[in-house]
């Protein structure tokens, strides 16, 4: 099989992964009564998908799993340029198709409202009614440090083996601070893939959870090239 094709099947396969997993947990298991599993278990979730996809998909694609990622991979010098658009159209439609997986099993329980179906927003859309400048500001900041935590720890001086892990915990801290915020995104192609299937106007606000994790990878890999790297 081609490489690219094996590289774009393992981006959407990765993707589809972080999607169904992450916001599956959300909105199936969330607040199911007397054992749901909350805002902790929803954060671990999203971990747990990164850990498990990059070391599942990581060795064929670099895994990944993100639109903002693989651009500030490219800043950083780590990817290619001309890969980009063939692992950003596999990431959305991975994560479109994990959201219209999630729609046909969330919408088999009698009286299931689809409302916000995990995703992001700001203003009335944020769980806690946090402003567009709040949002957009989390949104920046936490995947500036998602971008150096991956740079850092796919980086030759570090130790080898435990990137997966580093990269997945620092997701799941992400997710700990900035659920009441944003519901977390730090991830255009996750975004997109639930809020086509939202009820509450989501798509309206899909431009910011484009736009802030891409500006905010971006600076991470600046940062990471002009203070951090050896290379």
């Amino acid at each position: 099989m081609d490489s690219n094709i094996k590289k774009w099947t393992a981006e959407f396969l990765g993707t589809f992964w972080l999607t169904f997993g992450g916001c599956g947990s959300a909105v199936l298991a969330a607040a199911f009564p007397g054992v749901g599993i909350g805002l902790l278990g929803v954060s671990l979730a999203f971990g747990l998908t990164v850990l498990t996809g990059a070391y599942a998909f990581g060795p064929i694609s670099g895994g990944h799993f993100n639109p903002a990622v693989s651009v500030g991979l490219a800043v950083g010098g780590r990817f290619r340029w001309a890969e980009l658009p063939g692992y950003v159209i596999a990431q959305v439609l991975g994560a479109v198709a994990a959201g219209g997986v999630l729609y046909l099993i969330a919408t088999g329980k009698p009286g299931f409202e689809v409302g916000g179906f995990a995703s992001n927003g700001f203003g009335e859309l944020s769980p806690g009614k946090y402003s567009m400048t709040a949002v957009l500001i989390a949104e920046v900041v936490l995947t500036a440090v998602f971008l150096l935590v991956i740079l850092g720890s796919t980086a030759k001086r570090a130790q080898g083996g435990f990137a997966g892990l580093a990269i997945g915990m620092c997701l799941t801290l992400i997710h700990l601070v900035s659920i009441p915020v944003s519901n977390t995104s730090v991830n255009p192609a996750r975004s997109t893939g639930v809020a086509l299937f939202a009820s509450t106007g989501a798509t309206g606000q899909l431009w910011l959870f484009w736009v802030a994790p891409i500006v905010g990878a971006v600076l991470g890999a600046l940062i990471y090239q002009a203070v951090l790297s050896d290379e």
